[in-house]
């Protein structure tokens, strides 16, 4: 089992930076490609940004330019960098991980999910 625990959410004002990060722990697979969702109330969940095992990279529109992916394969950690923060962008954010060399932007292709953490925008 894998064990994904997100953190570094919160309230933040309109164009404000947070950074979120998900820590991997217990039966941690290789290779493996990690993703940031997102869920806001009654929307579907989403795909913010997703990394590879070899570190290539997808943004969602929405946030290209304003969050950055990262991950260090040595501490098993995935960081999602948000500047820019704006309304929209409140939701309840997921950490998820999937088996396998290339990321994937669908949800239901992840097998561990974590808890989330909830990040606010306040205007």
């Amino acid at each position: 089992q894998v064990h994904l625990v997100e953190s570094g959410g919160g309230l933040v004002q309109a164009g404000g930076s947070l950074r979120l990060s998900c820590a991997a722990s217990g039966r941690t697979f290789s290779p493996y490609a990690m993703g940031w969702f997102r869920q806001a109330p009654d929307k579907e969940r989403e795909c913010v940004a997703a990394i590879s095992w070899v570190g290539a990279t997808y943004h969602a529109d929405s946030v290209k330019g304003r969050f950055t992916i990262s991950r260090d394969h040595a501490e098993n950690t995935v960081l999602l960098q948000m500047n820019s923060l704006k309304h929209e962008d409140k939701a309840v954010y997921y950490c998820e991980a999937r088996a396998g060399v290339a990321y994937s932007r669908r949800p239901n292709d992840f097998d561990y999910w974590g808890q989330g953490t909830q990040v606010t925008v306040s205007s």
